[in-house]
């Protein structure tokens, strides 16, 4: 275990190490996120071999982001207890084998349940890099690390859709859930290698079992209401039902965490004005991440009738855009207030979903591209900056607690996004069984009010 102190590592690679370790988190993160939305270009295909209507086929994408949410806020414990190096390469061990049992589902339900498994490990992983990074880089060299660090968050949904439809058209919707376990075990064995063990652990404490489920039923009940909302005819007493339970999990989280001695959720951190804010800019940069990610490719295939492969295609460019925002951003997040970047970032996504939102049916192949450019630009400049905002006034003790807690923000705000711009798609127009234009132009103004309707808490952020 000595050989892996940070002294070792530093010693027996360099100054560099930090940087290999860096790629390491990376690798698992890009694996995670890339699961999250390569699934996307294959929805069609899926919903015709199970024959399943877009209702159902949507709980692959909202299943796999509710369990990941549900999770993070565990990475706290198990980075205390075990250390990154040992919670970081078991979780992407088993990522791995869950990612080829789920390319072999023999059902729908036996995917959705791998695609739950898939998420309940991302959770717990994208945390851990977060915290490594703040850990071992100093305060002046954060941004530019999670600028680098960022381009795995970001641009593996931008990917995602390029590498999927190329396995759709090319070899077979399984494939997508084979992707990510090439990825993951490189990550492990790159994990073994360069990543440090703990110097010292906190004294053990007893996992917050209660909060956790109370927390994942409330995203489950919560989640599965919307779902029921796209076919309310007959269900209205359910999604009832389940709003209360729902509104009842969160009612009993928010008790237990300010009961519990060692609660799940760092109560304490989101007293603090700056924290506070950038957490609900993280709720908008979720949502536009994925719910744009999401809609995407669901509305040039269905609404433009392009095919799989240039779907993925159109998110290319917008892939390479974010390649060289990322470190720009990061570098900038050094130097300038987080409060600026993410107002810049904000409108540059509001632009390009209102751009999306008046599209029609005549506009070509390259404008959709540089709409979707501009929205990437967008979350390239929030990402960095909402970290440092949140995690560089932390103390060493607390960066845990803190990058499990921003990660959360943001992924709730990608599973209730996706299920908002679900839920639009299904009450809009449709032809036939498909929803019509006027639909997805609908759930491009969601996202973009949403998004901006976060301008409201970034304002108050620190200059």
């Amino acid at each position: 275990m000595s050989n892996n102190t940070v002294e070792a590592l530093r010693a027996r690679y360099g100054d560099g190490w930090r940087w290999l370790a860096v790629t390491t988190v990376m690798l698992g993160t890009m694996a995670t996120v890339l699961s999250a939305t390569v699934i996307n270009v294959a929805l069609p295909d899926i919903m015709a071999e199970f024959d399943i209507r877009q209702g159902t086929a949507h709980w692959l994408a909202t299943g796999y982001i509710a369990a990941m949410t549900t999770t993070m806020l565990a990475s706290t414990w198990l980075l205390e207890h075990f250390g990154v190096r040992m919670a970081l390469g078991c979780a992407m061990l088993l990522f791995s084998g869950v990612s080829v049992l789920g390319g072999f589902s023999p059902s729908t339900e036996a995917l959705i349940t791998a695609r739950v498994a898939q998420g309940a490990l991302a959770g717990l992983m994208q945390p851990m890099a977060m915290y490594l990074i703040f850990r071992i880089f100093p305060r002046d060299r954060r941004g530019q690390a999670m600028g680098i660090y960022g381009m795995g968050v970001i641009l593996a949904p931008a990917l995602g859709p390029v590498l999927g439809g190329f396995l759709v058209d090319h070899f077979d919707w399984r494939y997508v859930m084979f992707a990510p376990a090439p990825v993951t075990l490189l990550g492990v064995f790159m994990a073994w290698k360069f990543l440090p063990v703990p110097v010292q652990r906190p004294a053990p404490y007893p996992f917050d079992l209660p909060g956790l489920l109370y927390l994942g039923g409330a995203l489950l009940l919560g989640l599965d209401a919307l779902n029921r909302l796209q076919a309310a005819d007959g269900q209205w007493l359910t999604i009832v039902v389940e709003s209360l339970g729902a509104a009842l999990m969160v009612t009993l989280f928010g008790r237990r965490q300010r009961r519990a001695r060692h609660p799940l959720l760092r109560v304490q951190l989101m007293r603090r004005s700056s924290f506070l804010y950038a957490n609900l800019g993280a709720l908008a940069l979720g949502l536009a991440l994925y719910g744009s990610t999401y809609l995407i490719p669901l509305f040039v295939q269905t609404a433009l009738q392009f095919s799989a492969s240039d779907a993925g295609l159109l998110m290319l460019p917008a892939g390479i855009a974010l390649g060289i925002t990322f470190p720009i951003a990061g570098r900038l997040a050094d130097r300038f207030s987080a409060r600026s970047l993410t107002l810049y970032g904000i409108v540059a996504f509001g632009l390009s979903a209102v751009l999306f939102a008046v599209s029609d049916l005549s506009l070509g192949f390259v404008w959709l591209a540089i709409w979707a450019v501009i929205g990437r630009i967008g979350l390239g400049f929030m990402l960095p900056a909402l970290s440092t905002a949140a995690l560089n006034p932390l103390e060493v003790e607390e960066l845990g607690a803190g990058s499990s807690i921003i990660n959360f923000s943001r992924q709730l705000g990608g599973a209730f996004g996706i299920n908002l711009v679900a839920l639009t798609l299904e009450y809009g127009d449709h032809v036939g069984p498909v929803p019509a234009l006027s639909a997805f132009h609908t759930a491009w103004w969601l996202v973009a009010g949403l998004v901006l309707i976060a301008l409201v808490p970034v304002l108050r952020m620190p200059r």
